[in-house]
């Protein structure tokens, strides 16, 4: 099976996204594309790890661990973004993290979506209110976004994971 290429966002550049060329147009000019790559790399697994009371832990590691396939359910519809900007801080999406979106996945109301929104991408939590949809940032200094029939809208996928350099 080829590997997606992870569509990045970025301004009047063309894509190959699983095959299919794709014209992006977007805000967030600076990124380049994250090829999903398939190589296993597996790493020890040592187990839980309490975050409160510290309590002994086994020495040996319990079993192999392959973080892609911890994150990816559905390999060709897997697609890796890099947040730029601060308008979902309040969810624990900060710019610089690494997002891992499904496009596979329902749009449920209250999950956070990439979302694509005349012309320009961009992540935030789906509301379903009254017949429409409420794009909701998770920072009180931006406002909502209320799709309304002269957008051009799609939801383009669900973010399923966050990865943060601490």
């Amino acid at each position: 099976m080829k590997p997606p290429t992870a569509v990045a966002i970025s301004t009047r550049r063309t894509y190959i996204c699983n095959g299919i060329t794709k014209r992006i147009a977007t805000e967030m000019s600076r990124l380049e594309p994250y090829q999903i790559e398939y190589n296993r790399r597996e790493a020890e697994m040592c187990g839980d790890v309490k975050a409160g009371f510290p309590s002994p832990a086994d020495d040996a590691p319990r079993h192999k661990l392959d973080l892609l396939r911890l994150i990816i359910r559905h390999p060709a519809s897997t697609f890796y973004f890099r947040v730029s900007g601060v308008s979902m801080t309040d969810a624990g999406l900060d710019e610089g993290d690494i997002i891992v979106v499904d496009r596979s996945l329902d749009a449920d109301d209250g999950r956070i979506a990439v979302c694509f929104i005349d012309g320009e991408f961009t992540v935030k939590r789906i509301r379903r209110e009254r017949g429409g949809i409420r794009l909701m940032p998770a920072n009180e200094r931006y406002r909502p976004i209320e799709i309304t029939a002269e957008n051009d809208f799609s939801i383009w996928g669900i973010v399923t994971y966050v990865i943060k350099k601490v």
